[in-house]
């Protein structure tokens, strides 16, 4: 059994995948749109066609699903944060600034008494993430 996070981008989901892309060198594994639905009626009144119904990123060995909902224009990422353990200083560096770009640091990227390095940070889509290096 796996439980695979499930994110709402509300109309930003490609935005939010060409980030990931860069900041965490995800993969898109699949990616579908209202559209590209064979029944229309799934697609709920008022949703662009062109949104993200589906998307399958790969980060590292982790599958995160997203999707574009609704299509709101606001996205609500509350109680929960995405960790990310890392496998030395650089890559943790580079991750964390990466994810800082358009977002907010919760804490600043340091030594702790339980990591070599551990800091959170909200992005610019308002998802939290933790860096952790053991």
């Amino acid at each position: 059994m796996q439980v695979q996070p499930y994110l709402f981008f509300e109309g930003r989901c490609e935005e939010a995948i060409a980030f990931y892309k860069t900041a965490l060198g995800a993969e898109q594994v699949a990616l579908m749109r209202w559209k590209d639905s064979p029944d229309p009626s799934m697609c709920p009144p008022g949703t662009n066609v062109d949104n993200v119904m589906h998307a399958r990123l790969k980060i590292g060995t982790t599958e995160l699903f997203a999707s574009d909902s609704r299509g709101s224009g606001t996205p609500r990422f509350e109680g929960f944060a995405l960790s990310i353990e890392v496998g030395d200083e650089n890559d943790a560096d580079r991750k964390f600034n990466a994810l800082t770009e358009g977002g907010q640091i919760v804490m600043p990227l340091g030594k702790t008494f339980f990591a070599r390095k551990f800091g959170m940070v909200t992005d610019r889509f308002g998802v939290s993430w933790m860096i952790y290096l053991p």
